[in-house]
């Protein structure tokens, strides 16, 4: 993994190098993940900013606080590590400064999400110099993922698939909504753990399954991003599982989304739940290289109108080390689709405020079409009971 993230690195000196970028500052997690290899477990939320500098013709450097230097030198192929401390004059800033050329004509930064005490930092030691988007060259790169990439986004799968087994496993009228939760963070720490060693790189990276779990039953069915709670599930509840902000292993995110029905199904919400997988199915048949990214939209959406439905949001987007990455699967995307390119693809509609149909899977595309990365039957799934 880190010599992958050594040659990343010097392709994306090479394409600074004929943009004519000289310096770029790496602020997000995910960025610094991509090209270092390392990652921290405190970050910009705390005040303690955690930065990589790019030059186009020297090596990188890592911009950390001295308590996690170890951590940080341990992990990455970084060799220039300079550290900073909370109190005294030896400032994150001063250190971001000391990367930075003396009188930098320009500087390029993740505009995007670069947080703002690092922008009030370089506005006000810079004040004249335009800070310019490194993102888009970045994301450029990001966009195609290597065969070592895409065979930890499959193990991913596996662990997102056992998560999605211990969800379903768990539907009982009577049980608990954060029962349901803790299912699945147990289901898919155990299945990461047996990725892993203890040994080299990969004794820094943690199995735990974390965040919260995204989780909406009953009549709050279509509250999207509604949270497990102390809700007790009662017959012909439906219940959806959003996996897109849990199923990840070694940086790597994916989508993944079911809906289930406890014991029963109106005939209203299985039309509707059938229509959400239908529409996804059509934009998976659809992704092949050369097609554009709205094309595939457009194959789902279809299938919307074609029921009586209207979509009101995307069909898909990249994903990778970040949550969301370029392109999207939806309308006014024009990207061309290309081997190695990996999407979340939802199917996903509410109707009257009560009615849901939920499902998703991630799939990367091939030379002939796609493969799913994630694994769980595509179907109306009731449960018994």
């Amino acid at each position: 993994m880190l010599e992958e993230a050594k040659l990343r690195t010097a392709r994306l000196q090479q394409r600074m190098t004929e943009a004519g970028i000289t310096h770029a500052v790496f602020t997000s997690e995910s960025s610094i993940a991509y090209l270092a290899g390392f990652w921290g477990y405190l970050g910009i939320e705390f005040g303690r900013p955690t930065m990589l500098v790019v030059a186009a013709d020297a090596e990188p450097v890592v911009i950390t606080p001295l308590m996690e230097s170890e951590m940080v030198g341990a992990m990455t192929w970084v060799s220039d590590i300079r550290t900073w401390e909370d109190a005294g004059q030896n400032t994150w800033g001063r250190a971001l400064a000391g990367a930075l050329p003396g009188r930098p004509s320009e500087i390029w930064v993740e505009r995007t999400d670069m947080p703002a005490v690092v922008r009030a930092f370089l506005d006000q030691q810079f004040p004249d110099v335009p800070l310019k988007d490194i993102g888009p060259v970045l994301g450029a790169q990001r966009m195609i993922k290597s065969p070592l990439e895409i065979s930890v986004m499959r193990q991913a799968g596996e662990v997102a698939g056992a998560m999605m087994a211990a969800a379903h496993q768990s539907l009982r009228e009577g049980a608990q909504e954060y029962e349901s939760a803790l299912a699945v963070i147990e289901a898919g720490t155990r299945k990461a753990a047996g990725f892993l060693t203890d040994t080299g790189w990969e004794r820094f990276v943690s199995p735990m399954i974390h965040n919260l779990q995204i989780l909406q039953s009953g009549r709050d069915a279509s509250m999207v991003h509604r949270r497990a709670s102390v809700k007790s599930y009662q017959r012909g509840d439906p219940v959806y599982f959003c996996f897109c902000n849990m199923a990840q292993f070694k940086q790597y995110k994916l989508g993944f989304d079911r809906m289930f029905h406890i014991g029963d199904v109106s005939d209203e919400g299985a039309r509707v739940q059938q229509a959400a997988i239908d529409a996804q199915q059509a934009a998976i048949a659809a992704i092949r290289p050369g097609v554009l990214a709205q094309d595939v939209s457009e194959a789902a959406n279809a299938v919307y109108a074609a029921r009586g439905y209207q979509m009101g949001y995307r069909t898909g987007r990249s994903i990778g080390v970040a949550y969301l990455e370029a392109p999207e699967l939806k309308a006014g995307d024009e990207t061309v689709l290309q081997p190695g390119m990996t999407f979340a693809v939802d199917g996903g509609i509410s109707v009257d405020g009560v009615t849901a149909g939920r499902i998703g899977d991630s799939i990367v595309v091939t030379e002939d079409g796609c493969e799913y990365l994630t694994h769980y039957p595509r179907e109306l799934l009731v449960t018994e009971g």
